[in-house]
This record gives structure tokens, sequence and C-alpha cells, in this order.
């Protein structure tokens, strides 16, 4: 797909990964529709990035939500043909620990809004981009998920998270494989250590610490690196039905 011609719904698009991805697309000649929960980011956004923006507060687990956000970006930008799922909350919570058992409201909201909040936003907009016109390959749309390490490397205090990653790299074969029909190609990102606004409350050396169990290059991931390869999703029509490790070869320790 031509990234000029990109019309993205990004989740979690005001801060974060989702920002970066954002900003990559509109830089890129692309349109993006900003889907998140901090209207003071979005503003801030719109404001930056002009009319090749919108946002929409969204909250990702509720399919009103979802579906006036993606009514509010077609009827501004004409088409969507890119989801960008960056919506996302993490826990560190053992399943038995000093208060008891686990949380299961925890467990819940964490699977809610990272797995279900994902599939909500692919099935209704799949839903749209069945409609849209093919490029000259038959492409009409692409999905771009975002996991996690935790989906294969787990630590003791994870479960929650882990699970719900696990569950979009779990899902992302079979959609693909369904939505191959119409045009529409699915793939997801599993991040590693990357640089997001979870870590700004850290100190610099935490940080540092963090970024040297990397292999290499041996430092927490830039959000700008993960955007780029989601404009290499975008731009080849070969990757599709796969997850990509982007981590510079960690592999995390039980805790």
């Amino acid at each position: 797909m031509n990234i000029q011609k990109c019309v993205a719904l990004v989740t979690g698009g005001a801060s974060g990964l989702g920002e970066a991805t954002a900003r990559n697309i509109v830089a890129k000649g692309g349109k993006a529709v900003i889907a998140d929960l901090s209207e003071e980011r979005g503003a801030i956004l719109k404001e930056e990035l002009g009319d090749s923006v919108l946002f929409v507060k969204t909250d990702v687990t509720k399919e009103e939500d979802v579906r006036q956000t993606m009514d509010a970006g077609i009827h501004t930008f004409g088409y969507i043909n890119t989801v960008v799922n960056c919506a996302g909350i993490g826990v560190a919570q053992k399943v038995l620990n000093r208060k008891g058992p686990h949380s299961l409201d925890d467990f819940s909201k964490v699977i809610s809004i990272n797995l279900i909040g994902s599939f909500n936003v692919i099935r209704l907009a799949a839903e749209r981009m069945k409609g849209n016109e093919p490029n000259e390959e038959g492409e009409r749309g692409v999905v771009v998920n975002t996991a996690s390490v935790a989906a294969f490397d787990g630590q003791i205090g994870q479960a929650a998270y882990s699970a719900s990653k696990g569950g979009i790299v779990g899902m992302t074969l079979p959609i693909a494989r369904e939505f191959a029909s119409f045009g529409v190609r699915v793939m997801t990102i599993a991040p590693g250590l990357f640089h997001t606004p979870m870590f700004d409350s850290l100190p610099a050396e935490a940080r540092d610490s963090l970024g040297k169990m990397v292999p290499f290059p041996s430092r927490l991931g830039y959000p700008e690196e993960y955007a780029q390869l989601v404009q290499s999703i975008i731009e080849n029509p070969m990757l599709n039905g796969d997850t990509i490790r982007l981590d510079g070869a960690i592999r995390m320790q039980p805790k």
C-alpha cells in the first residue's frame, strides 16, 4: 500500500508507540485518525499536525465509541484503510501475592482493553475496509496489532499482560486467513523494551539499566523504530499473518 494514500485509525495514538506511528504516517503524506482517551494530548497533536489528523476520544472496549470514531474518520478523509492497534495497559501482580490471589478485576481489565479492545477495533474496521476500492494488488486494507515479547517470555507478575498479548499473537493468523478473501492483511508487532511514557517515571539510571539488558543495540527502543516497522508493513504486500519481534534479540528472564 502506498503510504501517501494511507488513512490510519491509530488507537492509543496520543502517546508512545501510537503517537510515533501517527506522526510518521502524516510525515510521509498519509492521514491519521487518533483514537485515545487523552483529550489533552489529542488536542496538542491536532494543533501541531493540522488537517492531516483527526482526534476522537475513544474507549476501544465500547462498540459505539469505535463506530463513531470510524464514522468521523470516514466523513473527514473519505475512507479508512489502515488500523494500528496501540491502545493498552499493563499490571504487575503475582497470581499469589502478599495480599492474596491476583485481583480478578485487574486481570479482566487488562484482557478487556488489550485483547478484546484490539479485536473490537479489528472487527468493526474490517466491516468498513471490505468496501474499499482495491489497489493494483487487490489490497483494501492493513491491520497492525501490538503484542509484546511478554507474549513469549512472560515474567513473574505478568500473567494478565502476557495472556492479553499472547491472545493478540494467537488471533493474528486466523484473522489474516479470513480477511485474505477481501484483500485485508493482518500483522502483529511484538516490541521488547521501548522508551514509552510508562518508563518516564523511572530515573535515568534505571532506564539505562533496563536498556543494557538488550543484546544489541543495548538501549531501550525508540517509538520511532516501532513506527518505522509499521510503515514497512503497510508498504510491503507480502507481510501478512505473522508476528514480528522488535526487541534487539532480548529474551526476558523469569524476573
